[in-house]
Formats: structure tokens, C-alpha cells, sequence
């Protein structure tokens, strides 16, 4: 089980990319990326999010500068060391070891600048191999079973997700690959 929320994994995301921002910024940052739709974030949990992450100590209130407008200053946040720890412990974990169809990978895919290189390649050599267990124990069970016996609505359900662990596979080494070349040591026996 994940340690902090998807909601709270999105919102260090964010302030490490802005450095400071407001719960209204980070509203606007949600809707222009699409996370409400792909990962379920609503106005109300990013506001839920931000008390959690104060309490928690891993974004600090700044003091602003003077004000624009009429209204209350909204308050901005900028992350603390211990955030940016957290942030970084959550992208290697996201990456290295959650199941295929969980948006949590893409939200470790979505915070891969704020991990280095080499370290995006271990957490996702780390998936494959969390990968490769998890189709084996599906196949495994999918042959104790019955396998190919099996009618066909419950050989679809065993499938199905090894399908989809495939294709992960798959994007994860053509990840791996372009993450060599970008870091200038692409080497084709990978």
C-alpha cells in the first residue's frame, strides 16, 4: 500500500516543477494536464492534499510579497527537503513496482526530471522484474486451472491482465532504451 495518496504524490510533483505555488496554481496546473481525467484528482482533494502535505511537513507556507486585487493573499506553498525526499522515494517507487493499469506509474512517468537518469533505469529495471514475477504467477495459476480447458470468459481473465503485463513489458524497455541514448550510453545489447 502506497504511503501518501495519488493526490499527494501529483501535488510534491508539482511544486517541485513551480517551486511556489498556490492551491488555485496547482487547480489550474490539474485541469490544463488532464489529471482530473486520467488520474481522479478533484478541486477537493488537491485542498485536502495540501493541508496533509503541511501537517506532514513536506511543504511550508511562504510569505508573500504584497497583493494584487481585492481579496485575501491566496497562500503559496514551496516544498521542503523532507518533500523532496519524500517526492523522489515515491518515483522509484512508483516506477519500479506497481501493477500494469495503475495510474500511479504514470504519475512516476510524469515526475521523471526530478529523478536522475540512472536512477529512472534502476526503478524501471526493477518493474521488469516485478513484472516477469507477476505474469508468472498468473500463468502459474492460469495452468493450475485448467488452461486452455478452461471456457473461454475465464481464459480471458487470466488473458487479459498477462496481455497487458506484455505490452507494459514491452514500453518499459523501449523506455529504458531511450533513457540510454538520452543519457549518451546507449548500448544495443539492451
Amino acid at each position: 500500500m502506497h504511503t501518501i495518496s495519488n493526490v499527494e504524490f501529483m501535488l510534491l510533483q508539482m511544486f517541485a516543477e513551480c517551486r511556489q505555488a498556490s492551491g488555485y496554481d496547482i487547480k489550474k496546473l490539474v485541469d490544463q494536464r488532464g489529471y482530473r481525467e486520467w488520474a481522479n484528482i478533484g478541486t477537493t482533494s488537491i485542498y485536502v492534499g495540501l493541508k496533509k502535505l503541511n501537517d506532514k511537513g513536506w511543504i511550508v507556507p511562504e510569505e508573500s510579497d504584497g497583493k494584487s486585487g481585492k481579496g485575501p493573499m491566496p497562500t503559496r506553498f514551496s516544498l521542503t527537503e523532507a518533500g523532496m525526499a519524500k517526492l523522489k522515494n515515491e518515483i522509484l517507487d512508483s516506477l519500479s513496482s506497481t501493477r500494469e493499469r495503475d495510474n500511479r506509474f504514470d504519475l512516476g512517468l510524469a515526475a521523471l526530471p526530478h529523478i536522475g537518469k540512472d536512477e529512472a533505469i534502476i526503478a524501471l529495471r526493477k518493474r521488469l522484474d516485478f513484472l516477469a514475477q507477476i505474469s508468472m504467477k498468473i500463468n502459474q495459476k492460469y495452468e493450475s486451472q485448467g488452461g486452455v480447458s478452461m471456457p473461454l470468459n475465464v481464459r480471458a481473465l487470466f488473458l487479459h491482465p498477462i496481455s497487458l503485463i506484455e505490452n507494459e513489458q514491452a514500453f518499459v524497455v523501449r523506455l529504458i532504451n531511450e533513457l540510454f541514448e538520452e543519457r549518451g550510453l546507449y548500448d544495443k545489447n539492451h
